[in-house]
């Protein structure tokens, strides 16, 4: 694959692709176009019994962008990942152009969760969570959803559908219906970084009962 430049990266996400490593140490790219489409539908997210008793507890905060490479960092930092050098460079460099963001769950003792992905329009491509505290990550993927939708965002994509994202609320589409989304989407512009965020999880809670 040729150099890819973040203006290509962003090409590549509005026409439905997007691309991986094999592994940490492959310095190559390959693109990936999944016949089948993993999304959470704004306003699905499957808050548990037990997910809304850790978040009424509280004791933390959301941030967003407040470090992004260490998120990008903690998100690699597993045995298996496809986040390799080359692409952690393109985040950062999306990152600086404003693109991709990091949407996290802090605590006294530091983070305890986060996603990041690239917002597009109206569109959210999430590309990886990590998890440093019980629940950290689906306490942000609850605060992530509301979020997103109350900053205008139509279309939230997980790339693929996990059974721990289909345990939230994710779910799969076809490849057309994807594009036909996404399309859709990405003619709105979404407010990610101007919408205020949300801190009380009883309000998050509450406006996903209602729509879930």
């Amino acid at each position: 694959m040729s150099e890819i430049t973040p203006e290509l990266l962003l090409h590549a996400y509005a026409s439905g692709i997007f691309p991986m490593a094999e592994r940490r140490d492959d310095p190559d790219l390959f693109w990936v176009d999944p016949r089948r489409r993993g999304i959470f539908p704004l306003g699905g997210f499957h808050i548990s019994r037990s997910l809304a008793k850790k978040m009424r507890k509280g004791g933390y905060r959301v941030a967003i962008d407040e470090n992004f490479s260490c998120v990008v960092a903690a998100c690699g930092d597993r045995d298996e990942t496809w986040i390799n050098p080359v692409l952690s460079d393109l985040y950062a460099r999306l990152h600086a152009m404003g693109f991709a963001h990091s949407f996290e769950i802090r605590g006294p003792d530091g983070l305890w969760g986060a996603v990041f992905g690239i917002a597009l329009g109206g569109a959210f491509f999430g590309e990886s969570m990590v998890s440093l505290r019980t629940d950290g990550s689906k306490i942000a993927l609850a605060h992530l959803c509301d979020h997103l939708t109350r900053a205008g965002f139509s279309l939230f994509d997980t790339q693929f559908l996990t059974p721990h994202l289909a345990s939230l609320g994710a779910t799969e589409i076809p490849r057309a219906e994807y594009r036909r989304r996404l399309e859709q989407a990405l003619a709105h512009t979404g407010r990610f970084s101007e919408t205020p965020l949300e801190q009380d999880p009883y309000s998050v809670i509450q406006r996903s009962t209602q729509t879930s």
